[in-house]
């Protein structure tokens, strides 16, 4: 593949990343508000040689849990855009985790993920759009309530046991039926995907799992009652304390 061109880019062009990105990714950064470009723009100069966690802990959270930064040991983050490292590499074991949770389907794709010798930080990235939710439920093709009356029943895997099972690390309620009002794997799906992906790969790789959500401080209202129904569903508690928001004009504060 080409390199890009686009001039959105204003950093590290150069950098063989580009070389491996998925066209989907490539494309975004020309939208208008592009959350693919802002989220480059603003971590890759940054990353030179590494991001340090302290002082990302330390940026004020528009939501979460004030981190006892003197009890926090420090560590060395490596920024892996898309799953890609600025060199190229791949993140160890995501793509096997991704194949275990999501299964033959589309894949999660997770923004961005920092990797440190203790840590991993799973982020969500939003600047214009909205939170993800079940295209199969919006298309009316859930399996689970819009199952037909007749012919083979094919579950959701995210009901399922199994590495894609949802309900493990999230209280979703019942399991959805056929009449059944708009469930809630539907209304977080994409941050519950994130969430698994995350909980797999931390565990695989011996890191403690950390989760956080990017938005324009502008956004935060509108985002609000969403992200709090999702915080409140988290089974471990110490996991629901690593939950983060932060704003990009916060992030714009950060130094190196």
């Amino acid at each position: 593949m080409s390199r890009p061109l686009s001039r959105k880019i204003l950093y590290g062009l150069e950098e063989p990343v580009f070389d491996r990105l998925p066209q989907s990714v490539i494309a975004n950064f020309d939208r208008p508000r592009s959350e693919n470009a802002l989220l480059w723009n603003i971590f890759y100069p940054r990353s030179k040689p590494h991001l340090n966690w302290r002082s990302l802990a330390a940026l004020q959270p528009e939501w979460g849990t004030t981190l006892r930064l003197t009890r926090e040991p420090d560590d060395d983050l490596n920024p892996y855009f898309w799953g890609y490292h600025i060199s190229g590499d791949r993140l160890e074991g995501l793509d096997r985790i991704l194949a275990e949770v999501d299964g033959p389907g589309p894949k999660t794709e997770i923004d961005l993920l920092l990797r440190g010798s203790s840590k991993l930080v799973v982020v969500e990235a939003k600047n214009t759009s909205g939170l993800g939710r079940c295209s199969r439920y919006q298309a009316g093709r859930c399996p689970e309530i819009h199952a037909p009356e007749e012919g083979a029943y094919d579950p959701c895997r995210y009901w399922e046991v199994g590495a894609g099972q949802m309900s493990v690390e999230l209280e979703l309620g019942n399991r959805p039926i056929p009449g059944s009002p708009s469930p809630a794997c539907h209304r977080h799906y994409q941050l519950a995907r994130t969430l698994l992906v995350g909980s797999a790969l931390a565990r695989d790789l011996g890191l403690e799992l950390h989760m956080w959500l990017l938005l324009p401080r502008r956004s935060w209202r509108a985002f609000k009652p969403t992200w709090l129904d999702f915080a409140r569903r988290v089974r471990d508690e110490a996991l629901w304390r690593r939950l983060r928001v932060l704003a990009w004009e916060e992030l714009q504060s950060y130094s190196v």
